[in-house]
């Protein structure tokens, strides 16, 4: 293969597509739009923090009011005075509720103790009272009443914080590692890289697609796709396009992530990073398949341009291997009961699903060892194959004009070569 061609093919594609204002537009809608969020966001900040400020500190103090038949709350012990006021009956607590004097009412009547039941008056039945009469601000007060003078202060506040739990991961030796151990940030961040890498490759795949098949049909249906065979291998022709074409959706997706970090002040950059750090392992892997699975499904995309007879129709063909890439997204709600099931294993090491299953699956969990050098392997072996079996039903798909090759023609094409 000459080298030279493919460079040649890769950057007349590459030159061509970024100049086009289709291509312009999309890449920059997205920093565009983030620009005017931002213009948006700093023009209305000072009444946007009003707001928030009107709404999340009121004037008033939101304090729970309290009648008491049981004798046991009354008076309110000293730790629960600044959340909770006791009343002498219910009609002085009622007016004070009115009057949003408190946010809402605890009434304990005298069989407390043997019923449990307790009611609540709110004024509003709204999110702030549903947040102030939730059972966790509540339980510690009545728990306390309860069990006053009758165990000691120790054993009072374990009750209301009964456990302080660490989680371990058992390995099949029977040890635990220190990824076992990592802490919620650490997790959360290799999460965020994985499913974050997972959509960047669905946007890499669709945008360069685009561009990929309208390239090969336009080329296809104007016959000058004839005169680029008979100077250049298809193969050739194939991996130029490849790279010139699919180096413009990777521009358009670079431009998109550069205009986050620039219109973030620099934040989202210092926020990936840290992320990065906590979690060099997965991204590193996410790299690695996001750099197969792009490189198979750009060979795929081009392949399924050269069969149609039209860009309608190779979009169709197309579409049938977009959503053979999303099969893994269908089980995904199942990946975090076991992301180590059957299927998802059995996905892993099909080339077409792999590159998104094995990232999904580094997000949830941690894959055997085996599966992810397994899927590896196999998509190291898969990409060059698929390079030369796209070539083979490329040159033939390109040369027919007005028909579309069947899948026996396809084999025949195969088998010959």
């Amino acid at each position: 293969m000459n080298n030279k061609m493919v460079q040649l093919v890769a950057w007349h594609e590459y030159s061509t597509n970024v100049r086009r204002p289709g291509f312009i537009f999309a890449t920059l809608l997205f920093p565009a739009l983030g620009l005017i969020g931002l213009i948006v966001a700093t023009f209305f900040s000072g009444q946007a923090v009003n707001i928030l400020r009107n709404q999340f500190t009121p004037d008033t103090i939101q304090k729970i009011g309290v009648v008491d038949s049981s004798g046991l709350y009354t008076p309110v012990a000293e730790r629960f005075a600044n959340r909770f006021v006791a009343y002498s009956n219910e009609d002085e607590a009622k007016t004070a509720l009115g009057d949003s004097k408190i946010s809402a009412l605890l009434i304990i009547p005298s069989n407390y103790v043997s019923s449990g039941a307790v009611t609540i008056y709110t004024k509003d039945a709204n999110l702030s009272s549903a947040v102030s009469t939730d059972t966790t601000n509540i339980n510690p007060f009545l728990v306390n009443g309860l069990l006053k003078d009758k165990v000691d202060e120790a054993t009072l506040a374990r009750v209301n914080r009964p456990a302080t739990t660490t989680r371990l991961t058992l390995e099949a030796k029977g040890q635990t590692t220190p990824e076992a151990n990592r802490n919620s940030f650490a997790f959360t961040g290799g999460f965020i890289v994985s499913y974050a890498v997972t959509l960047l490759l669905f946007v890499s795949i669709f945008s360069s697609a685009n561009y990929l098949l309208r390239s090969i049909s336009e080329e296809k249906e104007n016959r000058v796709i004839e005169i680029l065979i008979s100077s250049i291998s298809p193969l050739e022709l194939l991996a130029g396009k490849v790279i010139g074409l699919g180096s413009v959706g990777l521009t358009q997706v670079v431009v998109w992530i550069a205009s986050s970090f620039i219109l973030s002040g620099g934040l989202a950059g210092m926020a990936a990073g840290f992320v990065i750090a906590l979690n060099p392992l997965t991204f590193l892997l996410a790299v690695i398949y996001f750099v197969l699975g792009y490189l198979l499904y750009a060979v795929i995309m081009a392949t399924a341009g050269s069969l149609g007879t039209s860009m309608r129709e190779s979009q169709q063909i197309a579409g049938l291997f977009s959503f053979v890439a999303a099969i893994p997204w269908m089980v995904n709600g199942f990946l975090f009961v076991n992301p180590n099931m059957l299927v998802a294993r059995v996905l892993s090491y099909i080339p077409l699903t792999a590159p998104m299953m094995m990232m999904l699956r580094l997000a949830i969990g941690q894959p055997p060892i085996e599966d992810i050098v397994g899927s590896i392997v196999v998509l190291i072996i898969s990409v060059p194959i698929f390079l030369w079996a796209g070539a083979k039903i490329f040159r033939s798909g390109l040369l027919m004009y007005g028909k579309r090759l069947s899948i026996k023609e396809i084999w025949k094409v195969l088998r010959s070569a």
